[in-house]
């Protein structure tokens, strides 16, 4: 035997052991079936040998199966989805409370956020569908990635292939002669298998002549192996390899060899030529998982930068709760002074009673405010703890978080230009990386849509050898024969059976393969429109952000210089009420003001670092800040 050598050169798999080995399992004679078992399991290593990796998360790539090939029929395993709370929280813990930078906000967000945690699956199933495809298999997608519906159809090739059956045994044992017609289609995935067949069968038929078998009544008993391995390779290229054999005993009288033993090899390769021919063609479901495992890890980095710019804002809106606390507490300690000089004013005569009480329902009233700033406070409290936790456990849900930042004043650099900041995000948005991806996979089903085009030309080379022997009974003295004697007629090629053509499909109006083509370009062009408008979409976002930014900017700066009069307003105003030019209800009004002026300047510094945040998402630098 010289072919089964040659394969496993070509595919540059190990072979186990020498070649003389491989000869010797196949002519060694001898009795039994052990040795057809050997022979069948010859054709194992290439499935065996497979190339794996040690890294078993690493799930675009199958497992070392050699040695131990049975690893490929177990479960894989997955790790365990860990819904605990990172080390690094419980770190930032420090008697009660949760010291929190803008800084560490970002490492304890990444390690713990849910939307994260969650959106990192879809990269583990964008790799899963590469193993797949590389497999044979069509990728069955992950969010954010568009597997285009023309793939899926045309002829036969690389991903869309079966294993089909063992097919059937050779004429050998005949009483006859005769002659057929040969064809032969591709065969298997980009996954070799390997096919085995094994039944004992008996069978009683009643003749209605005796002239061949000798007798009315002829008992059967055959025993049969049949084995097959099959493989597609994305160049177009099938090979099928089989070894089979069978042993039978009969009743009838006339046999040359009873019971008799036949073994068959055959080997069978298909090339397409036209229509499935080619790399490109037949890896059309690996370039697209490859495609695929990009776009969503740009699916995933979307989300990072989605959840990072929200724990931000959560982060600044909690720093706006403490300062409106802190202005409220503030505004209070004022209106509850004046409520006391009031009180000392009125038992010297200066004041009437009615101004006494007019400054406590003022202090009433800045109570109020306090209490709603500081259930605004746990408010942010708890959106922040929601956005940085897997879970918000009894130790995180008791500490106060102590914000240590302070809100950002403006700056001059903090405003890019328009034309720059533009460039960043066509460079680094990851939904403009997502849309090229999957702009390539539309290019791929327009490629492949239009090999679809080409009539179906197939050569085949077929190769069967044969073998046939059994006990003879010559001048009444038994000459025992089997398997052995069979296997060295196979490998002598004494009975060789060879064949060689082409099979051709040529469809007459093809209107099929041109609508998909039609489809295919189609799909393509409203990508391209797809991905205009995604550019279109971010370049709008972005000049909103310069622009937010400049109003923010403008905003505190006119907030401030608004708190700085109030300030001054009402220092004024309790100095004439000291002079007795002015009345409680004045410096009332003025403390009212001050402390709105105080809170308009805390909503717009917190507007300004909320517009941070969204320059930097618009412009795709989120997470790398």
């Amino acid at each position: 035997m010289i072919m089964i050598p040659f394969l496993l050169e070509k595919q540059k798999i190990p072979r186990p052991g020498r070649s003389r080995d491989f000869h010797a399992c196949l002519c060694f004679p001898g009795k039994g079936w052990i040795r057809v078992a050997a022979v069948c399991l010859l054709l194992a290593p290439p499935l065996m040998a497979q190339s794996g990796t040690l890294n078993e998360f690493d799930y675009s790539k199958n497992l070392n199966s050699f040695p131990l090939f049975y690893r490929v029929y177990q479960t894989r395993r997955v790790p365990e989805v860990d819904l605990r709370n990172t080390q690094r929280i419980s770190d930032s813990i420090r008697e009660g409370k949760l010291v929190l930078s803008s800084a560490a906000l970002k490492d304890i967000v990444l390690e713990n956020n849910l939307d994260i945690a969650y959106a990192s699956f879809n990269t583990y199933f964008a790799d899963v569908d590469l193993l797949r495809a590389r497999g044979g298999g069509a990728p069955r997608g992950a969010p954010g990635v568009q597997i285009p519906s023309s793939l899926f159809s045309g002829a036969l090739g690389a991903g869309l292939g079966s294993v089909g059956g063992l097919g059937g045994g050779s004429s050998a044992g005949g009483i006859s002669g005769g002659a057929r017609a040969v064809s032969a289609l591709p065969r298997g995935t980009l996954d070799p298998a390997i096919l085995m067949n094994f039944s004992v069968d008996r069978t009683t038929n009643p003749l209605n002549t005796i002239v061949v078998s000798g007798i009315p009544t002829v008992t059967t008993s055959t025993t049969a192996l049949q084995t097959r391995y099959v493989q597609a390779f994305t160049s177009g290229t099938s090979i099928s390899v089989g070894f089979n054999n069978q042993r039978q005993s009969s009743t009838q009288q006339r046999l040359l060899y009873n019971p008799n033993v036949s073994s068959t090899f055959s080997f069978t390769i298909t090339q397409q030529v036209l229509n499935g021919a080619g790399f490109r063609v037949n890896r059309r479901f690996i370039e697209v998982a490859e495609n695929g495992r990009q776009v969503a890890q740009e699916a995933y980095r979307q989300q990072v930068i989605a959840s990072l710019a929200k724990a931000q804002n959560f982060y600044w809106d909690l720093v706006a709760a403490r300062d409106s606390v802190s202005a409220a507490e503030k505004s209070l300690a004022v209106a509850q002074q004046l409520f006391q000089d009031n009180g000392i004013r009125e038992q010297e005569g200066l004041l009437s009673h009615l101004d006494v009480e007019t400054a406590e329902a003022e202090v009433a009233a800045r109570q109020r405010d306090l209490i709603t700033a500081q259930t605004n406070l746990k408010m942010r409290e708890a959106d922040l703890k929601n956005a940085l936790s897997k879970q918000i456990d009894s130790t995180l849900g008791e500490a106060q978080v102590e914000a240590v930042d302070s809100l950002p004043e403006p700056q001059v650099s903090d405003v890019p230009e328009v034309d720059k900041a533009l460039n960043t995000a066509m460079s680094n948005r990851p939904e403009i990386r997502q849309a090229e991806g999957n702009l390539r996979n539309q290019e791929v089903a327009m490629k492949y849509a239009k090999n679809l085009l080409k009539p179906t030309l197939i050569l085949f080379g077929v190769y069967n050898g044969a073998g046939f022997y059994g006990n003879r009974l010559i001048d009444n003295i038994w000459f025992p024969g089997g398997i052995s004697q069979a296997l060295r007629q196979v490998g002598r090629f004494a009975y060789p059976d060879y064949a060689f053509g082409f099979s051709m499909s040529i469809p007459i109006l093809n209107r099929s393969a041109q609508a998909d083509n039609l489809r295919a370009r189609l799909d393509k062009q409203q990508s391209d429109m797809s991905i205009q408008m995604t550019r279109n979409d971010i370049n709008l976002e972005v000049r909103k952000a310069v622009i937010g930014l400049i109003q923010a900017k403008s905003q505190v700066e006119a907030a401030r210089k608004a708190r700085e009069l109030g300030e001054l307003n009402l220092s004024a105003e309790e100095a004439r009420l000291l002079n007795g030019i002015s009345t409680p209800y004045d410096v009332i009004r003025r403390q009212r003001d001050y402390f709105a002026a105080q809170l308009a300047e805390v909503r717009a510094r917190v507007g300004y670092a909320k517009a941070l945040v969204e320059m930097n998402r618009s412009t795709g630098v989120l997470d790398t800040k």
